[in-house]
């Protein structure tokens, strides 16, 4: 074990040893983190709160979760307890470590929010978070501190990118045709694949260690970490979620203003198509790595990125559950 492995136990077995009574409250911090989370959170932003605020929510997101996957593939960096048994696996993970995911996520997400929000009450909660779902990472066993500090660090990263160059982006965007703007959004997640393909070159034919085993195996089956199945989740996220965009804005967009009962009424609505497409869908395709699994997998995410920015929001004004409005 090397020398940043070995100071990075020593850092988490210190965590650690604070006391089990922090278990409960660092699974809660981390779950905020989760996929399953952002799928409750994103959509009650874009359909019922800031539609602006969700879709930028909803871009950084796919564009966070998509570089975590490249870059963990790239480190191939072990999990803090499968490399040493002083530390306790209090969840499982089956990916690689650096950077950690959540930690990242959190910056991002949080991050833009506050950006939209702009006020200290909001800059502050968002730094808070950011740093406890980070903090929960170490506790529960599963990065060491150079994981976090690197999600961090891409997560700010990423917020800077958005906040300065969203709106140009956007701008230039609005200058070309309905068919143009999903041509790019395809185009663009074709490339997100193209990449992700060729960073999994060089780990062809990995073998998890053999002194990893053991301390893996502790907290669950034995992790295969070399997948491409999350890139797949993010490009096809990613041009769903622009085409459904750009649809709408050529329709008209929508706000979010109304009724508190009529923005409750979207959200249940909504997420009931989210059940369908993301959860039905789920059980009916094959998982796998093999080009049929993953194709379908590309198709499931994109069509829950098109309902979410598109599909839904028409449905809403189907039902005159809103109002539109030039985006």
């Amino acid at each position: 074990m090397d020398t940043l492995l070995e100071s990075g136990v020593d850092w988490i077995v210190a965590i650690q040893s604070l006391g089990s009574w922090l278990e409960l409250p660092m699974i809660f911090f981390s779950n905020l983190g989760n996929e399953n989370f952002f799928f409750l959170v994103l959509p009650l932003l874009y359909w019922s709160v800031d539609t602006g605020l969700g879709l930028r929510v909803a871009f950084i997101l796919a564009t966070s979760n998509y570089f975590n996957s490249i870059i963990k593939l790239s480190f191939a960096a072990p999990r803090p307890f499968w490399v040493s048994t002083q530390i306790e696996p209090i969840l499982y993970e089956n990916t690689f470590g650096i950077p950690s995911g959540h930690a990242q996520n959190a910056a991002a997400f949080t991050g833009i929010a506050a950006a939209r929000v702009n006020t200290s009450w909001a800059w502050v909660t968002a730094i808070l978070l950011t740093f406890f779902i980070g903090f929960s990472r170490l506790y529960l066993g599963l990065h060491f501190v150079h994981d976090v500090l690197a999600g961090w660090v891409l997560g700010y990263g990423l917020l800077f990118l958005f906040t300065r160059f969203w709106n140009p982006v956007a701008g230039w965007l609005r200058t070309k045709t309905l068919a143009q703007q999903i041509a790019l959004a395809l185009l663009t997640s074709l490339i997100m694949i193209l990449v992700a393909i060729l960073a999994t070159t060089r780990l062809e034919g990995y073998v998890f260690p053999a002194e990893w085993v053991d301390n893996a195996l502790r907290a669950g089956p034995l992790p295969d970490p070399v997948s491409i199945e999350g890139t797949f989740t993010s490009a096809g996220s990613f041009f769903g979620l622009a085409a459904g965009a750009a649809w709408i804005a050529s329709r008209g967009g929508f706000l979010t203003e109304g009724p508190i009962e009529k923005r409750a009424l979207r959200y249940v609505i909504g997420l009931l198509g989210i059940i369908v497409l993301w959860f039905g869908l789920g059980q009916v395709f094959p998982d796998g790595e093999t080009i049929v699994p993953l194709i379908l997998r590309y198709v499931r995410y994109a069509l829950v990125g098109f309902w979410v920015t598109g599909g839904a929001p028409w449905l809403f004004f189907h039902f005159n559950l809103v109002r539109g409005s030039k985006m």
